[in-house]
């Protein structure tokens, strides 16, 4: 099963999953001067992967920063992904699906076979389990996986995420709970027939890492659920915040994007735009190294 693989990745090569979050501001500009944005997104793209691929446990490619592009960026995507596939390393789809019946099963068959395939996908369950049935079959068959939207790191998330929930609507859930609580509590319910030999489900949660309270409530309430955790980095997470995701050094992946890619902008960087590569793959390693410091 995808989590299987996930969770020996995390083993062996620590929780970083990098953040493909490419567009024209953090690509350099003598690149895009020379080949044109789509191009010059691609071979940026690869640069890190070639970089990164043997310090991380996986990526994440955020579809609309290539959706932004046209016709060209999903060239882009696609051929990212390809680039991904060829090392071996999973990859997560951030794409965030929300819709239910055919439109959702267009949406499994888009990017869990074909041009824009990939390992695991982002979905939002608030429209319940109607969301999340259409990408089941190749869950259960094709080795596939979820992530499903639970506590996210954004500022505005308490609006909604943070409310109370009455007895009535959780029934057998309990009382006193709030959306995300009851979410976490389906994410889990969802997931029991999806258990791998680690005995993690290749239905999983973002938790935000912004959060690290209720990260860390999660986590004693789901030991076996496991966590993408973005937040880290740029939206002002760090390895504190993070660890209450890890159970013994695994269970969740940290997702930075900003921070990586445009790591070569930092201070005392000589000849930057040069040493991109480079300078991503220092920054994953410095993530992995303050993550495992902070470790339960």
């Amino acid at each position: 099963m995808i989590i299987d693989r996930l969770v020996e990745r995390v083993a062996g090569f620590g929780p970083v999953c990098v953040g493909l979050d490419t567009s024209p501001a953090i690509v350099p500009g003598g690149m895009i001067d020379r080949w044109g944005i789509p191009e010059a997104m691609l071979r940026f793209n690869r640069e890190i992967i070639a970089a990164t691929a043997d310090v991380v446990a996986c990526f994440k490619v955020q579809i609309a920063h290539y959706e932004a592009q046209g016709i060209d960026g999903m060239a882009c995507y696609r051929d990212t992904l390809a680039e991904i596939r060829r090392t071996g390393v999973p990859v997560i789809g951030d794409v965030k699906r929300g819709d239910i019946a055919s439109t959702a099963a267009m949406y499994a068959k888009a990017h869990f076979a074909g041009d824009f395939e990939v390992d695991l996908i982002t979905v939002n369950p608030y429209m319940g389990l109607d969301a999340i049935a259409p990408y089941l079959d190749d869950v259960r068959h094709r080795e596939k996986g979820l992530f499903v939207l639970v506590r996210t790191s954004n500022p505005s998330s308490s609006e909604l995420q943070e409310l109370a929930v009455s007895p009535t609507a959780t029934g057998s859930l309990g009382s006193d709970m709030q959306v995300y609580e009851a979410m976490a509590a389906n994410v889990a319910h969802w997931g029991e027939p999806f258990r791998g030999e680690s005995g993690y489900s290749s239905i999983g949660a973002v938790v935000g890492a912004t959060h690290p309270e209720q990260l860390a409530r999660l986590r004693r309430m789901y030991p076996k659920l496991f966590f993408l955790v973005p937040g880290y980095g740029a939206q002002g997470g760090g390895g504190q915040d993070v660890a209450p995701a890890f159970v013994d050094g695994n269970g969740a992946v940290v997702n930075a994007s900003r921070s990586i890619l445009g790591a070569y902008r930092g201070a005392n960087k000589e000849c930057a735009e040069d040493r991109f590569a480079e300078s991503a793959r220092e920054a994953c390693l410095a993530m992995r190294d303050d993550i495992r410091r902070w470790m339960p």
